[in-house]
């Protein structure tokens, strides 16, 4: 077996056939990278027939302490269960790199090892799990399991399926919202990249990262149609024929309300004007703000999202909305119409991450619930390793903290 580079059409073909393959191993992720300065190799694990066994897209990179790494982003490509493989492959990766200089490569593997319950948090393994003890044989290092976002990418993954996907489907918490939501004017559209200034306003909080790097990101994946962009607007005339027919219907319920507790002054009668008048409050508002917006004459954007599209499932790469309009529920409205603009092209979709704690405690508590709000399925990855290339050197630099220090939560900021 031989260890070469590999022309982009061999990696991306070979890629594309397995089970493991991600965005994350692209020519496409690589040209994104390679603009944040990492430097790539297409690397290929072939026999004697020149069949390839291996790939993997790996990103090398100089740190601020001076020592240079590799990562493969979603691990290598190959049969992980397959332990002669892997450890072959590994002793020709490490001579590989050694040449190059590179301390060690990080990997995280696409690979699930359990479904979580979030009502219990009570995971049910399968046989992936054993890989773990495989890793270990082939001498990568198990790096500590992150219960947050501690990690490169989220250990914790909600999916949905796109099969059945339908508003009866999600929870009633989830419905009220999005019924709510498509009465107020809103306005669902895909966008040119353009559109990722007006995006960037809502996610800027979200990431560290370069104001120029989901244009970089669209620009690299948009080459093969492997991306989209959503926006959600306000239509402010609709919005306010909306509100007005609103408050007309709740207006004759209320008169009707009062005309009863007249001759029934009873709890549940009153409690029953009390909400309709409540309501009326809440329409009237919502008629005003209507009214002022229609003044400005002018479109008003308050969500936005970026969607990779890649083999036969989607993923919502970031999302976000203006919390100034939280009350119209954008978030659940551009979620629900981006599962649903996409259940009959795809079969899965990725909502992109979420914690391994599912207790109130949990200060990412909201960003759980508006998940497991859309019913996904929530999946447990492999989690973190590090191959040593250079073991001496490696645990000297873990050992004093620099590693520590270099390969923290946010290390992999993209900043030019």
């Amino acid at each position: 077996m031989t260890l070469r580079e590999l022309t982009i059409d061999e990696f991306t073909n070979f890629v594309n056939s397995s089970p493991l393959g991600s965005h994350y191993q692209t020519i496409n992720y690589a040209w994104l990278i390679s603009e944040y300065g990492y430097d790539y190799d297409l690397i290929g694990y072939v026999n004697e027939y020149n069949q390839i066994k291996v790939a993997s897209l790996i990103l090398t990179k100089k740190s601020k302490k001076g020592f240079k790494y590799g990562y493969a982003p979603k691990g290598f490509i190959l049969d992980y269960f397959n332990e002669n493989l892997l450890i072959s492959f590994t002793n020709s990766l490490i001579k590989f790199y050694k040449k190059k200089h590179i301390v060690f490569i990080k990997i995280n593997p696409e690979i699930v090892i359990s479904e979580v319950d979030s009502k219990t948090g009570i995971k049910t393994y399968n046989w992936n799990y054993d890989i773990k003890d495989i890793l270990d044989n082939a001498g990568y290092l198990k790096l500590k399991d992150n219960i947050y976002f501690e990690s490169i990418l989220p250990r914790f993954q909600a999916i949905v399926s796109l099969h059945n996907f339908d508003l009866k489907n999600i929870t009633k918490n989830a419905r009220n919202k999005i019924n709510k939501s498509l009465q107020k004017g809103l306005i669902f559209e895909k966008s040119e990249k353009s559109g990722i200034d007006i995006l960037n306003k809502f996610i800027s909080k979200k990431r560290h990262t370069s104001q120029f790097y989901y244009k970089d990101y669209y620009n690299a994946f948009d080459r093969n149609d492997m991306i989209d962009l959503f926006l959600v607007s306000i239509d402010p005339e609709q919005y306010l024929i909306d509100s007005r027919k609103k408050y007309e219907d709740e207006n004759n319920k209320n008169i009707v309300f009062h005309s009863i507790i007249e001759k029934d002054n009873s709890i549940k009668s009153i409690n029953k004007k009390m909400d309709s008048d409540r309501k009326l409050v809440a329409y009237k508002n919502n008629i005003l703000l209507a009214t002022e917006l229609n003044k400005k004459k002018e479109k008003i954007y308050i969500a936005g999202a970026l969607v990779i599209k890649y083999k036969n499932r989607i993923q919502i790469l970031i999302s976000g909305y203006d919390k100034a309009y939280k009350n119209f529920d954008p978030n659940y409205f551009l979620h629900f119409k981006i599962l649903e603009y996409y259940k009959d092209k795809f079969d899965y979709a990725d909502l992109n991450g979420m914690t391994g704690d599912f207790t109130k405690d949990n200060p990412y508590f909201g960003l759980n619930e508006f998940k497991l709000n859309f019913k996904p399925k929530v999946y447990e990855y492999i989690g973190e390793y590090d191959l040593m290339v250079k073991p001496r050197l490696y645990k000297k630099i873990r050992k004093n903290g620099i590693l520590a220090s270099e390969f923290n939560k946010d290390y992999l900021k993209y900043k030019k």
